[in-house]
């Protein structure tokens, strides 16, 4: 199977490795993988902010590097950015007039897939052997746009972690892209009481699938001393893969 991945720009700026790993899952997993060149951001800020036209101007770039390309799939290590692509962008370019764009956006969602999403149903070999203590962030855009709960957990569970009962694990981290921005202090208290919520816990790892939720929770788990692990779920899975190392 041919699959197209788009990095995101997150992960490409800040956090290169998740790409990486996620990369050599998808080849594990017998994907031919290409990255297409011309993609950039999905435009998910400057939409958020309600400045239609700015965003779609960055969106086109990346819909018709992603849309050109011949393969069989799309995938990408963010729920948000999967989120927006499947979700918003037919919405997006409707609103902005370019109908013929908007119709190639929706049938770029439907062979478009969120990392785990993929990968549960394309697994690769991977050792149970990760047995880490783990709390798994529901990121919002993954959980509530994409309906996307059981594919993350159903694959830690695949390779030997022990998932925390955590009852903030669907409550929003407070990053919210311009939400933290706009209103810091209470993205940072949101942050803050999630992170709380594990006290007493034997948690060593906080995994999720949005780089972005992670790097807020990093940020504030190394401001308050916590010592406690914040990864994206695809660096678990390729240190599960056989032969890794």
């Amino acid at each position: 199977m041919r699959v197209a991945f788009f990095t995101t720009c997150v992960v490409d700026l800040f956090e290169p490795d998740v790409g990486v790993a996620a990369v050599q899952v998808l080849r594990a997993a017998g994907c031919d993988v290409s990255c297409p060149s011309g993609q950039t951001c999905c435009g998910q800020p400057a939409w958020n902010a309600g400045f239609a036209e700015d965003a779609a101007a960055v969106a086109r770039g990346t819909l018709d590097a992603l849309a050109d390309d011949p393969a069989d799939a799309v995938v990408v290590p963010a729920g948000s950015c999967a989120t927006m692509v499947r979700v918003f962008w037919p919405e997006l370019f409707e609103v902005v007039g370019d109908h013929g764009r908007a119709e190639k956006a929706r049938r770029l969602g439907e062979r478009l897939f969120e990392l785990t999403e993929f990968v549960d149903q394309h697994r690769p070999a991977l050792r149970a052997d990760q047995h880490e203590v783990v709390a798994y962030h529901h990121s919002c855009h993954m959980l509530r746009e994409l309906g996307l709960q059981e594919p993350p957990e159903r694959l830690l569970d695949s390779i030997g972690c022990e998932r925390a009962e955590w009852p903030a694990d669907r409550r929003c981290c407070g990053f919210g892209g311009l939400f933290s921005f706009k209103l810091p202090e209470t993205s940072i208290a949101m942050a803050d009481d999630k992170l709380a919520s594990l006290d007493g816990t034997d948690v060593t790892t906080i995994v999720g699938s949005d780089t972005s939720c992670l790097l807020h929770l990093r940020g504030r788990a190394e401001h308050e001393g916590r010592r406690v692990e914040v990864r994206h779920i695809a660096l678990l899975l390729a240190a599960a893969l056989d032969g890794h190392g």
